[in-house]
């Protein structure tokens, strides 16, 4: 099955403020758009742009070849497509879920004769349909199915294929998000420390920006030293001097009346590194640490 046309048939099931965001996407660029929502207002609500509303699951999944499911979770897609016919569907699962449930849930559609691609949307709902926000979406799964329906997936946001192990899609959105809760944390303990002083939040928010972008190099540095497993050479900063300067934070915190809960597990991580073996971690950067969380 391929994208023979400019404007084909989907059907979308599930009308969230995501969902919504990717229906009119589709609807604005001339698809035929087949919806179904357990709340069927926020269906209707399609209908005067130009959707086909569907009563139900499988009424919006005959519809079309190809189905994209936007749910609450993995739990919700099963129960909305239990006992749907899917043979020769084309299934895109856009539900947030683990690589566990995205790769139980392939083998779930292709024993109902699905082709089935698992995606983990990198945007917000308003970033859907602008190209310039820099949205894009995960994809894993049957590479087939990615080749034949890039176009009209292109749509919404753009795509990046990251292997046919269909639970890698959801396993690349959790690790981008971990990193980013990792920095919204520090940003927010910089803002704590600072609260009550004579130091506005707008003006140390242009200082934040520029020091968290110049330590972004942190990102490929860590990337060379796990593939080489080498935490010595060229270091700057190491883990002993880390360690001993993560005092300085902690008592600050302290003065100022601010918890340390969000800074003292990496703090703990460090030194579990560094008092496993000091001689051989001490002059490491912090990258072996990493090495640790790995159960």
């Amino acid at each position: 099955m391929t994208d023979t046309t400019a404007h084909l048939s989907l059907t979308l099931l599930g009308l969230g403020d995501m969902g919504t965001a990717l229906a009119r996407t589709w609807l604005a660029a001339g698809h035929s758009l087949t919806v179904w929502n357990r709340t069927p207002a926020k269906a209707e609500a399609l209908a005067a742009e130009g959707a086909s509303v569907a009563a139900t699951p499988a009424g919006a999944v005959a519809a079309s070849a190809l189905v994209v499911v936007c749910l609450l979770d993995d739990a919700s897609v099963g129960s909305a497509l239990d006992g749907i016919d899917l043979t020769g569907k084309d299934l895109v699962n856009l539900t947030t879920s683990t690589p566990a449930e995205a790769r139980a849930r392939a083998v779930w559609a292709e024993e109902r004769g699905a082709r089935y691609l698992d995606g983990g949307i990198m945007a917000t709902p308003t970033m859907i349909g602008v190209p310039e926000a820099g949205g894009y979406v995960f994809y894993s799964g049957s590479r087939a199915l990615f080749d034949s329906r890039r176009a009209v997936l292109e749509v919404p946001a753009g795509s990046r294929f990251v292997g046919e192990n269909p639970g890698h899609a959801a396993l690349h959105d959790v690790a981008l998000l971990s990193a980013m809760w990792g920095m919204f944390a520090g940003v927010s303990q910089a803002y704590a420390l600072t609260q009550g002083e004579d130091i506005a939040p707008k003006d140390l928010a242009p200082l934040l920006s520029e020091w968290l972008g110049a330590m972004g190099f942190f990102v490929g540095n860590a990337a060379e030293r796990l593939t080489s497993r080498d935490f010595t050479s060229g270091v700057a900063s190491s883990l002993a001097m880390q360690v001993a300067g993560s005092g300085t934070m902690l008592r600050t915190a302290e003065e100022q009346g601010v918890s340390t809960e969000l800074i003292t597990p990496y703090v703990d991580l460090l030194r579990r590194r560094l008092t496993a073996d000091p001689a051989a971690h001490g002059g490491e950067d912090t990258t072996g640490a990493i090495l640790l969380l790995k159960r």
